[in-house]
């Protein structure tokens, strides 16, 4: 288990110097975007390097597949959220910010990208212990949990991009300028990726729990913070809240409509 630790500890040391690097990429672009992108990359690359780092031997079927996936993770989101920094105008989110923090902003923003890596360092902990479940099952050493567990990364995943390809397809539509988009999975949620986002993390808890034995990787049960820890993060701190505070600024009667109709995060059927 010291071994463990360690490995989470040198994590989270990679995490804070990515995302260093990506606040050296915000004040020299002006482009917020580019530190969410640099923390899913990193996120990434921190996860398959916790879950096939050699501790006790040669990786088991798990430690690959959750590798796997929590690369495949990373470069999907980190791939997308480039890609929109790169070519869109800045970050309103981070616009906010800079307009609240004023003079203090360089030295505000360098904090909050360490409070960002110290975030990525709880969630790598989930990552580890759904990696290092020693539990063996039938099915090339994974069991059935397991296979579960990554079919709801995958749904997670790919429900996030159509989600993320939907909204981009009714930016680029001039006559949407000013209304809030209502289409496809939005016309379910108002915050469609952030659910499957919230989704994705709930998988590492699959991994990591072990029903039956309950003794054999009690450690596993510290994977629910993942689930727990993003909700808390995406709905009260800094995803739903600043999104929906700039759609009250920008498209405050378009949003105000959109609202009555659209829960805020779990999604349901829309209202007809």
């Amino acid at each position: 288990m010291t071994s463990l630790v360690l490995l989470w500890l040198g994590a989270a040391v990679f995490m804070a110097l990515v995302m260093s690097g990506a606040w050296v990429a915000q004040q020299k672009t002006g482009q917020g975007g580019w530190a969410d992108a640099f923390w899913s990359f990193g996120l990434g690359i921190a996860g398959v390097g916790i879950a096939l780092f050699p501790v006790d031997g040669a990786p088991s079927a798990r430690q690959w597949v959750v590798a796997a996936l929590i690369g495949f993770w990373g470069a999907r989101l980190g791939s997308h959220i480039a890609a929109r920094a790169a070519k869109d105008k800045p970050d309103a989110r981070y616009d906010k910010l800079k307009d609240d923090w004023g003079d203090q902003f360089r030295l505000k923003m360098f904090g909050f990208l360490m409070l960002q890596a110290g975030a990525a360092s709880v969630l790598l902990l989930s990552i580890l212990l759904a990696a290092r479940n020693p539990a063996e099952g039938a099915l090339w050493g994974l069991r059935v949990q397991d296979v579960i567990a990554a079919a709801v990364l995958i749904i997670a995943v790919m429900g996030e991009g159509i989600a993320d390809r939907q909204l981009a397809a009714f930016k680029r539509n001039p006559d949407n300028k000013g209304k809030v988009c209502d289409v496809g999975l939005w016309a379910w949620s108002r915050h469609p990726n952030y659910f499957f986002e919230w989704l994705g993390w709930c998988a590492w808890p699959l991994f990591a729990i072990n029903l039956e034995p309950l003794d054999l990787w009690p450690w596993g049960w510290l994977a629910l913070t993942a689930p727990a820890y993003i909700y808390w993060l995406l709905n009260h701190v800094s995803g739903v809240p600043l999104l929906e505070e700039h759609m009250k600024r920008t498209r405050p009667q378009a949003f105000v409509e959109y609202a009555r109709r659209v829960p805020p995060f779990f999604p349901r059927p829309p209202k007809s």
